[in-house]
């Protein structure tokens, strides 16, 4: 795999942002991305996702610093597929307008693109500071190195992703038909068209995790919810990979736990853990009925 150096010339880049109804959180996303330490152009693009909050008028006081589209489809596919298609770069980034980039996140996360059998390339997804305990285990969730190295088949999460623009529209982008899970579906299909996924950890993503236990479960019912119809729609290449339809270890571990907790012998973490894999059951077994499959 040939591997380009930072001292290499580094392509311009289109960095794609869906922002819907974040007011609280978007300037500073855009005070970052415009930090970016980056020795090419770079195009920031924010999506307008039909925002009724103060989104749209933050995202303006910016131009013509960033580009500032709006898309009337609603739903994060429609939004980053728009932006793909404004953009002016080979090269594309996703985040999102809960997010916050390192000074360097860029010039880290485009390196492994020099090769053109990379298709992906994934950065470390961090916990903004300062965060309580639930925040601090929304690391462990989303871990971004476990999804790239570690699974099978592997996947990236949008908070922190690059690809070729070419291999965006080669595989027809974001399914608009998808309200979640479209970020692995779209890693997958990439993965079926014969490109790999490589992990950066020094391309940092600090993200706004959930603060409390409402959050957490919520994140989990919908993580099991539609990962059901990811599955699905990609049974055959998951298959390969030995994924089972059925994972009774799965229930018989969260059971263990609940016993731990409501004995208290579990740490915070496991009780979190816990709470966050009760829901994505929950999520999976109601996901089964809505989307005609059984994935438990």
């Amino acid at each position: 795999m040939k591997i380009v150096t930072q001292a290499d010339e580094l392509p311009a880049v289109s960095v794609v942002v869906p922002a819907y109804k974040s007011e609280e959180t978007v300037e500073n996303t855009i005070r970052s991305l415009l930090g970016l330490n980056y020795p090419s152009p770079v195009e920031l693009i924010f999506v307008d996702n039909r925002s009724t909050d103060r989104t749209s008028e933050i995202l303006r006081s910016y131009a013509p610093r960033i580009r500032v589209i709006r898309e009337p489809k609603q739903g994060r596919s429609p939004a980053r597929n728009r932006g793909i298609r404004e953009a002016r770069n080979s090269v594309v980034a996703f985040t999102d307008a809960d997010c916050v980039a390192d000074s360097n996140w860029l010039a880290e996360l485009i390196v492994p693109l020099s090769d053109p059998r990379v298709g992906i390339s994934g950065g470390n997804i961090r916990a903004i500071q300062p965060c309580n305990s639930i925040q601090r285990f929304g690391e462990l969730l989303h871990d971004h190195e476990k999804p790239i190295n570690t699974y099978k088949p592997p996947y990236a999460s949008t908070a922190n992703w690059a690809s070729r623009r070419s291999v965006l529209l080669e595989v027809g982008g974001f399914d608009e038909t998808m309200r979640r899970g479209e970020d692995g579906d779209l890693s997958y299909r990439i993965i079926r068209a014969g490109y790999e996924i490589v992990y950066r950890d020094g391309a940092t993503i600090y993200h706004r995790n959930t603060p409390n236990l409402r959050g957490l479960f919520l994140e989990g019912f919908q993580h099991g919810f539609y990962g059901v119809q990811v599955l699905k729609k990609h049974r055959k290449l998951v298959r390969q990979f030995g994924h089972r339809s059925i994972n009774l270890k799965g229930y018989r571990a969260v059971t263990r736990d609940w016993v731990r907790c409501i004995s208290k012998k579990a740490d915070p973490f496991t009780f979190y853990d816990t709470t966050f894999n009760s829901a994505k059951k929950v999520g999976k077994i109601l996901g089964s009925m809505r989307f005609g499959c059984i994935e438990l």
